[in-house]
């Protein structure tokens, strides 16, 4: 589904509806994202697209068409704290008990034996130790989990109403008032991250906080990581730090490259045992 056509239904100003395609697009990508302030504002994920023609007339989007943005996890750097969970939570009103990112926890005794858990999402931490885990352990550490926004998304291409779209810019969005709940792309998601949300009714998933991005604000959990373990940004900007990660002599990999999604969602220190 095109932009234009999913903003139209969402009960936007007229002076917007009557802009011409080429012409809100062209609006709709003015600019360059600039720096973040670290706050986290409670905010629907329904209400992105109303808010966005709201915020025309304020001239405050900065998305920048040349841009190819993309997301860091570096899995070395990440404590298992669960700050990003909180702050997903409240950015975008995630029901209880369902998660637009969570976190997991690895655990791998002497045996080479692989013990994987993710209590609540990793919302309140790892604080608990496993005492189901017999031998010795060898070695433990954290995976924050979150939507790849693959350029080749399965997603997109199983759902029959076109609720699935990717933007201008390269997000994966769900447009919730096309959406029926049939949940195919849950089952075509590759990687788990798609859910059907309990109070919408509707598939939910991680939009890496688009409405932000576009003001030229980073994703709430970006800011609310306290190891700076997750990082987002423009890849063609060579000033960006994203950038400068994926120009330098360290390890990026992604999950599930078999399947030829193209995600946007690298990771630094990625071990053989994490799926």
């Amino acid at each position: 589904m095109k932009l234009n056509n999913f903003l139209n239904n969402k009960n936007i100003t007229q002076d917007v509806i009557d802009l011409d395609r080429r012409g809100f697009i062209n609006k709709f990508l003015e600019g360059t994202v600039a720096g973040s302030l670290f706050v986290v504002v409670p905010m629907g994920a329904g209400d992105i697209f109303h808010e966005l023609a709201e915020d025309h007339e304020k001239n405050l989007l900065a998305m920048n068409p040349d841009a190819k943005y993309v997301f860091i996890v570096d899995i070395t750097q990440c404590i298992g704290c669960g700050s990003c969970c909180v702050a997903d939570k409240k950015e975008n009103n995630v029901p209880d008990g369902q998660y637009r990112t969570w976190v997991e926890r690895y655990v791998i005794d002497m045996l080479e034996n692989v013990y994987v858990d993710s209590p609540n999402g990793g919302l309140n931490g790892f604080n608990e130790q496993r005492t189901d885990i017999e031998n010795e352990i060898r070695d433990s550490f954290f995976v924050p989990k979150l939507c790849n926004h693959c350029e080749d998304a399965p997603c997109i291409q199983v759902c029959p109403v076109g609720a699935t779209f990717t933007t201008p810019d390269g997000f994966v969005i769900v447009d919730g008032t096309h959406c029926v709940g049939c949940g195919y792309c849950l089952q075509a998601c590759p990687y788990g991250v798609r859910f059907i949300n309990e109070k919408t009714h509707t598939a939910d998933k991680c939009t890496w906080c688009y409405h932000r991005v576009r003001k030229g604000k980073l994703p709430a959990c970006v800011n609310a990581c306290p190891t700076g373990a997750r990082k987002f940004g423009d890849a063609n900007d060579r000033n960006s730090e994203v950038s400068k990660i994926l120009h330098s002599p360290a390890i990026l990999t992604v999950l599930k490259k078999d399947l030829g999604t193209a995600p946007a969602l690298f990771y630094i220190g990625k071990r053989e045992e994490v799926v």
